[in-house]
């Protein structure tokens, strides 16, 4: 995988004058898998910076839920940088590839979709692993 793998999805918005919107989220249909685990991030001190790791299997889906972060990703060759910073757009990083959630804003929620789920077995925590992986 490489980190131009990791793609931008625009989620569906249904809004109702007045009322605010609803985006819904299907696995397999919104996201490229099934979805196995559902997890946030939030209450992150400023400064702070989350994941720094990459995934031999599982497949994540990241959606700033509320106000904004970034995401480095990291494929052993290139690097980018990913803002995400709207409730209607998610991030989708498949396995092999190593990302760091940072700079996020006060009061940011991170929502996280997986398609396994937890096993510390699946994770690369450590850098030089992750390079001598690929």
């Amino acid at each position: 995988m490489k980190v131009w793998d990791c793609t931008i999805v625009e989620l569906p918005r249904i809004g109702v004058e007045g009322r605010g919107n609803l985006t819904p989220v299907y696995g397999a249909w919104s996201v490229p898998f099934e979805i196995a685990r559902v997890f946030w991030l939030y209450d992150i001190p400023g400064g702070e910076s989350r994941g720094a790791h990459a995934h031999r299997e599982c497949h994540q889906f990241l959606v700033a839920a509320h106000g904004a972060f970034e995401v480095a990703l990291d494929d052993g060759v290139n690097r980018r940088t990913v803002s995400l910073n709207r409730p209607y757009y998610g991030l989708h990083i498949p396995p092999g590839i190593w990302a760091a959630e940072q700079g996020f804003s006060s009061g940011a929620i991170c929502l996280v979709l997986t398609s396994h789920l937890f096993d510390e077995s699946d994770y690369i925590r450590d850098y030089n692993e992750f390079l001598a992986s690929r």
